[in-house]
């Protein structure tokens, strides 16, 4: 995750860990992501903020659903490119 220049961080809880929150918190980089059940000490987590992932994870989901992507049958990152922008039209002009 080095070179990445971004105000937030939306992840699932998954990422979860004190590690990972604090070299964040450094880059000052806004943590949001909901703390796991079994954890001691409950960090804050900005709700509002983090229904902006659902949006993201919808479009996973709808360029997934060509096969030619969930697949991975372009081997090539030109050509695996191709077919997500390909993908990305088809589902703009439905």
């Amino acid at each position: 995750m080095e070179g990445i220049d971004t105000k937030a961080c939306l992840a699932d809880k998954g990422y979860d860990s004190n590690e990972f929150c604090d070299w964040l918190q450094e880059k000052k980089i806004k943590v949001v992501i909901p703390p796991k059940s079994n954890r001691k000490s409950p960090i804050p987590c900005d709700y509002l903020h983090y229904k902006d992932r659902h949006v993201v994870e919808c479009t996973f989901g709808a360029l997934k659903y060509f096969r030619r992507i969930s697949s991975r049958f372009e081997k090539k990152a030109i050509n695996f490119m191709a077919m997500l922008n390909f993908a990305a039209v088809m589902r703009w002009l439905r």
